[in-house]
This record gives structure tokens, sequence and C-alpha cells, in this order.
């Protein structure tokens, strides 16, 4: 039983995919699915039988996750002083868990400097979510970015830039001008975004402590069609500062500063302790800081 069989049976329990196990890989799917026929006559089980939802594990694949994964970990540290990286001409896909903030802020410009200097590497983006801290700890992600306070306490974090909020309405908005009072906060009719990691929560904490209510017209899941919706009513819309600045760009909104000081928050990058040392995981980390802390 060699490193490259556990690697295939712990990348097809993770994806439920020949296909995508080969991707991350960087072989063919061909060479996953002898992989397979091999580690099925060493075990003496068929280990994951497709299904119409993907390569699903039988109950003895299951048994084996936690033990291959404790040799994979043995095995890759003994062969670690060797290990190398080499972005222009690596073939990987990335698991990256976002919140809807880095979805804006950092996606154009990661994907843009991935293409420059590691045309074969992609990215694979997932939402935060419950699941987030199993998926760092079993390598079904490789890192989480966002506000996500729930990693706050057993995952490696970097700050990769601060958060502060601002107001948007429509730009020819018929009684917010050019400066937004607090008379004018509470009167306008609000929309709020629900989604977690926008640091809703905290203007919703400060308004309450500073005794502000809202006229909460409408709330919505996500920024997805937010720029257009504000544009067209006179709903206005208390936001992260780097997703005002989005939606200023893409449709006929304008941003302003908030008539109350709002609390700041901190945008992060998160990993689990069995990737401190791997060097592409290391690479991707490097790229993404520099991105902002440069």
């Amino acid at each position: 039983m060699d490193l490259k069989l556990l690697a295939v049976f712990d990348e097809v329990y993770k994806t439920r995919s020949v296909s995508r196990a080969g991707d991350n890989l960087g072989v063919a799917q061909s060479s996953v699915s002898i992989s397979l026929a091999r580690l099925r006559r060493h075990f003496g089980d068929p280990l994951f039988v497709r299904t119409a939802d993907g390569m699903q594990p039988t109950p003895h694949a299951t048994s084996l996750v936690a033990p291959v994964r404790q040799a994979l970990e043995l095995l890759r540290g003994i062969t670690r002083q060797q290990a190398a990286f080499d972005p222009a001409t690596a073939q990987r896909t990335f698991r990256i868990c976002m919140t809807d903030i880095t979805h804006l802020a950092l996606l154009p410009p990661l994907v843009n400097r991935l293409r420059e200097i590691a045309p074969g590497i992609n990215l694979e983006i997932t939402h935060i979510s419950t699941q987030t801290p199993k998926m760092l700890e079993s390598g079904e992600a490789d890192l989480a970015v966002g506000f996500m306070p729930q990693l706050e306490a057993g995952f490696y974090q970097q700050k990769l830039f601060d958060l502060d909020f601002a107001c948007v309405v429509r730009s020819g908005h018929p009684r917010v001008r050019s400066r937004l009072t607090e008379a004018m906060f509470r009167r306008e009719n609000h929309v709020v975004v629900t989604a977690s990691g926008t640091g809703q929560n905290l203007v919703e904490e400060e308004l309450q402590r500073l005794g502000v209510e809202r006229n909460v017209a409408l709330r919505v899941p996500n920024f997805l069609g937010l720029g257009g919706l504000v544009a067209s009513t006179d709903l206005m819309v208390t936001l992260p500062s780097r997703v005002a600045q989005t939606l200023v760009r893409i449709a006929d909104v304008k941003a302003m500063r908030p008539p109350f000081a709002l609390p700041t928050f901190s945008i992060k990058q998160h990993w689990h302790e069995r990737y401190k040392q791997d060097p592409a995981n290391g690479w991707l980390r490097a790229v993404i800081s520099d991105l902002f802390l440069a």
C-alpha cells in the first residue's frame, strides 16, 4: 500500500467523484480507476459505489477513513522535507470557503493573479456554513476566508484587512442628498442583508445599544441583485464599505458615511494545523495575503 493509493482513496472519499479526484491529484481519470481497482482487491470490498449523488463510500470505506488519513499524514511528514510545489507547472484545484464579502473583494483579484503566475491552478468556491470547520479539518477545504468568529479558536488565522460600514441609496434619491443625517436614517425604509459573515449582527447590536430603530421594509438573503434593487427604489442599505464601493461601480447608487459610529470588523483567512507546513497551501495563503498586505 503506497502513498499514491492512499491519496486516491482519500480524494475519492472527499470529492465523491473519480474525475474530480483525478483533477485534484493531477492524474488521469483512468489512473484513479486503476488505483481504485487495486484498493478494492486489497481490501476485498467495493469501497465506493456509484449513485445519483456520486461515488458513495461503503461502510468498510467509512471505517478506513481515519486510519488512512493518519497514514497519509505520517507518510507526508516523512517526505515533507523533499516536498516541493511549483505553481507555474502545478495542476491542482483548491477549495476555498468564502462569505459573500470575500466573493466580491477577493475573487476578482485572486483569479487574475492566478492566471498570471499559476495557469494550471483552479478554484472551487463554497459558502461558509456550519460544516466549514469539519471541511478544514478533513481536508475537504483548503482555506476559509471571511468574517467568521466561529473559527477564531482552534484554527490558524491571518488578518487580511479591516472593514467599516457605508450606507447606500440610489443616486437620484429624492430625500438623501450628499450627507446622511440621523433623522434621515431613522426616516427612510431599509433593506437588510441577512447572510452570515456580513457583519450585520454588529450593526444590529450597535443600533440597539444606541436606541436607533430602522424601518426595515425588506430582508434579503445575500447581495445578489442588490445594486439594481437599490438603484431602482428609495430603499437604503447599510453594508461593509468594500461591498458598497462595488455597488457604486456597477449600479447607479451612491455611498455615504453612516450617521452613527459603527464598529469595524476583520476579514481573515483560516486554515487547519494539518496544512500549516504544506507547500501548496502555504503558497496559496501567501498569494492571498500579498493581494491585501502588500
